[in-house]
């Protein structure tokens, strides 16, 4: 989908030739600033009461007399705020995509001006519209046919906006990659079918991919890796994927993400309902190859390494057992108490295997507790970080992109609750503050190198009707990089 930066001011809306007009309005638009046709009708709709200032509204005219616009939809905007401006272009789209448009110009009559942030905004709502899973769903055959989107502004922005939709339009190719490959069954998203898409990934970025299979994991001693991966047919894939933006100097971020294919919970199995959803358990593995290519399309300058340790956790008779006792990578040794705490086993032989890249940070991303979804909901990601100055940039970089995250502690008293009579630590404590626990147990791993952790139990995946993989923290993560890369 192209995305294009047009000068017009709102009296000339109504002259623009398009398959569809989508304005975008708050409370504050005086209907008159859009011209005698354009505010005219919404003057007229509001006072039929067709339409109203209000979050989720939409109007839909269809020729109307006076524009050249085949079709034209007026959105409510809660505010001129980008994230209220995302949720009215989402609806706005909504009423046009199922249509004949292929041309659509996004413009917004706000009580601010239109500026980079909305037109990143604009970007991710036209993408998240027009999303349709179709691997697994052949019946699925809403093809919408909106090609192209331009994006009306005053002069003085068109330079930064024209800057934001090409790192919106980066990011929503990200997101997408990382929604449709979690959106996969567990059955067509093995270990190897995530080797598979890091390897095209590379073939078409000019990244270097590395696979290593069973032996290779064997030879490292990936103990607490391997212990997860015993019981399952499917071989486990520990995945190095390297982006090389700046100097082989620059020392690289590290991003880290879970790939559990499907979490079953092994020996201490999950219940049956909704055990379907633990498909989406290798979302972090699935941002972090989202993210690697949302910043190779924008060509950051910077370094950026990508591991994935890949396996499914099953049951069977040759699975870990409570009790066990596995040693890691580190050579530090854990009592495996729960086996469906499996995540943080193989994260912390991942976060081990970083330390060879000296990186100026290291990222782990996962689906890993559903303490987390307890504390902060859905709406944002749980993050840990020691770095005063690296956590304010996450949570700032979550804010500009709508994605955001909260930090949550790292006391040490935390780490406590790991403690085992058999070895090093246990992999979980009690169940107060698990999402916590659960981080301590990682930063065992990090003492060589700056770390932060993301839970993303709450955000990478949606329940219900609208059942469905989200993308996130791609967006978070692609701003956070693209900011240190300046």
């Amino acid at each position: 989908m192209d995305f294009e930066v047009v000068q017009a001011a709102p009296g000339n809306w109504c002259e623009a030739v398009c398959d569809a007009l989508l304005v975008v309005v708050d409370e504050h638009t005086a209907p008159e600033a859009l011209g005698q046709v354009l505010g005219g009708a919404l003057k007229q709709a509001l006072a039929d009461g067709d339409f109203a200032f209000k979050a989720g509204r939409t109007l839909y005219l269809h020729h109307p007399g006076g524009v050249k616009a085949a079709r034209v939809v007026f959105a409510a905007a809660a505010s001129a705020a980008p994230k209220a401006l995302r949720a009215a272009v989402l609806a706005g789209v909504g009423a046009v995509k199922g249509g004949g448009t292929r041309d659509l110009l996004v413009a917004a009559a706000l009580g601010e001006p239109f500026g980079a942030a909305h037109a990143q905004a604009v970007v991710a709502a036209v993408h998240d519209a027009v999303y349709v899973y179709r691997h697994t769903k052949p019946s699925a055959n809403e093809v919408p046919k909106l090609q192209r989107v331009r994006v009306a502004c005053g002069a003085d922005q068109e330079a930064a906006v024209r800057s934001a939709l090409a790192r919106g339009e980066a990011m929503a190719a990200g997101v997408a990659l990382a929604r449709e490959l979690t959106n996969r069954p567990a059955n067509h998203c093995t270990p190897s079918d995530l080797a598979g898409e890091a390897r095209r990934l590379g073939r078409e970025h000019g990244l270097h991919v590395k696979v290593l299979g069973r032996k290779e994991i064997e030879a490292l001693g990936m103990g607490c890796f391997l212990a997860v991966a015993q019981a399952t047919h499917q071989p486990p894939k520990f995945i190095v994927l390297e982006y090389r933006g700046a100097p082989k100097a620059d020392r690289p971020v590290v991003l880290v993400g879970k790939g559990i294919t499907f979490d079953t919970g092994g020996v201490s199995l999950k219940p049956a309902a909704d055990m379907d959803e633990m498909k989406s358990d290798m979302g972090g593995a699935a941002s972090v190859l989202g993210t690697l290519c949302a910043v190779a399309s924008a060509k950051a300058r910077l370094n950026v390494i990508g591991l994935i340790p890949s396996c499914e956790n099953m049951p069977g008779g040759a699975a870990v057992k409570p009790g066990d006792v596995v040693t890691s990578l580190s050579g530090q040794t854990v009592e495996i108490l729960n086996t469906d705490a499996e995540g943080r086993l193989i994260l912390c032989d991942a976060l081990t295997y970083a330390e060879r890249f000296k990186p100026a940070l290291v990222i782990d991303i996962a689906t890993l507790t559903g303490a987390c979804v307890i504390a902060l909901g859905h709406l944002r990601s749980g993050m840990f970080c020691a770095d005063d100055a690296v956590a304010a940039a996450l949570l700032d970089a979550g804010e500009a992109a709508l994605d955001p995250c909260w930090r949550l502690p790292l006391d040490d008293e935390y780490g406590e609750a790991l403690k085992s009579n058999f070895a090093d630590m246990a992999n979980v404590g009690p169940r107060a503050a698990g999402a916590v626990t659960a981080a301590m147990f990682l930063k065992r791993y990090t003492a060589k190198f700056p770390w932060a952790h993301l839970d993303i139990a709450g955000v990478a995946f949606k329940g219900g009707t609208n059942k469905g993989a989200t993308g996130r923290p791609v967006p978070l993560l692609t701003q956070f990089l693209l900011a240190r890369a300046g």
